[in-house]
């Protein structure tokens, strides 16, 4: 799974690419791809909210439950950026970035020793199917 996120990040650039995790307990079961609806996708990343709302009601239904998110920092490091801290909300979820070849998984909490908001963590994401959203 994360070699394929990786070929998404590397044929996404120069734009950041995003999507949802699917998991529970520090162990990704599977991801969708979405759309960056960001401004600059070269510089930020937004969920297509459509998508997002998609895997909340699926989550609501007895669907597999949101583990947390994935976005690419193409020309950059696989920290958090400020940008990241002050979008990511305290809910314990996990931030995957990736940048083409390396990759570091991250809780979203309150506070975090990164810019008050991340905390570095294990991720277990090899054996994760992905799928597309549909646009």
């Amino acid at each position: 799974m994360l070699a394929d996120l990786q070929l998404i990040a590397l044929a996404g650039a120069p734009k950041e690419i995003c999507g949802i995790l699917f998991g529970r307990d520090g162990r990704v079961s599977g991801y969708r791809v979405a759309q960056n609806v960001a401004d600059d996708p070269r510089r930020h990343f937004e969920i297509d909210p459509a998508t997002l709302i998609a895997a909340e009601r699926e989550q609501r239904e007895g669907g597999e439950p949101i583990l947390g998110y994935y976005h690419s920092h193409p020309a950059g490091t696989v920290k958090p950026s400020s940008t990241d801290a002050r979008c990511a909300a305290p809910d314990g979820r996990v931030w995957l970035i990736l940048n083409g070849e390396d990759a570091a998984a991250w809780h979203s909490v309150d506070p975090g020793e990164i810019y008050g908001r991340f905390v570095a963590m294990k991720l277990d994401c090899a054996d994760a199917k992905g799928q597309t959203a549909a646009k």
